[in-house]
């Protein structure tokens, strides 16, 4: 036993002294990661959602925007939207979208409407924050989480985000800043990929490209 011991902490040492040099690696803080957005900010992120099992769907104003909530809304046969944000309930019931604020509806809910802080165009991300009317819960509870959104919430990177978000709220940051990408997602079991473990199972974010 002493033998096989003093062989293996003789190789160490023999290792450990042959060591002689390290080698570092340069890392230049300045160099892009990603290759420049083509064509533009809109579309990078809309073609990063959609990699990624999201949806977004680009509208003329905001008119266009609530017209194409009302078809999906329609189309999927939803009783009606959660929601907890007096301004945007004050738009669905101008455009006669049903939707409801009800706490007996809540667990019920088919799908819900949020508003966002920013969308990340890199990464396809939607950054939500605690901060917002809507709260915490319905950035991970409806099983469809439909993102009324602005062009001018685009930015390039997630790092962005976080300076816009620090200059918008400046020392009272939100309890909670979120970044969605995407469909809740795990493969934890047998690496079998399920969309909505942990959030929403689906994501559309509506977009008013007026600026």
């Amino acid at each position: 036993m002493t033998s096989s011991r003093n062989k293996i902490l003789s190789r160490i040492a023999t290792t450990r002294n042959a060591r002689t040099s390290f080698r570092t690696i340069e890392i230049d803080s300045e160099k892009e990661i990603y290759k420049p957005i083509l064509p533009d900010a809109l579309t990078c992120f809309k073609n990063e959602l959609e990699a990624v099992s999201g949806q977004c769907i680009l509208c003329d104003d905001e008119q266009d925007l609530y017209a194409k909530i009302g078809e999906f809304v329609s189309e999927r046969a939803f009783p009606y939207l959660f929601c907890r944000d007096e301004n945007l309930i004050a738009k669905l019931a101008k455009n006669n979208i049903p939707y409801s604020d009800k706490q007996e509806d809540f667990e019920e809910m088919q799908a819900g409407i949020t508003t966002c802080e920013f969308l990340v165009a890199r990464t396809g991300s939607v950054v939500v924050s605690s901060a917002s009317p809507s709260g915490r819960q319905m950035h991970v509870f409806p099983p469809v989480h439909i993102v009324v959104a602005q062009a001018s919430q685009l930015v390039d990177y997630y790092a962005d985000a976080l300076i816009a978000i620090r200059e918008k709220y400046d020392n009272n940051l939100p309890s909670a800043i979120t970044t969605i990408t995407g469909p809740s997602r795990t493969a934890d079991i047998e690496k079998t990929l399920v969309l909505g473990a942990h959030g929403a199972k689906e994501i559309i974010v509506f977009v008013n490209v007026q600026m």
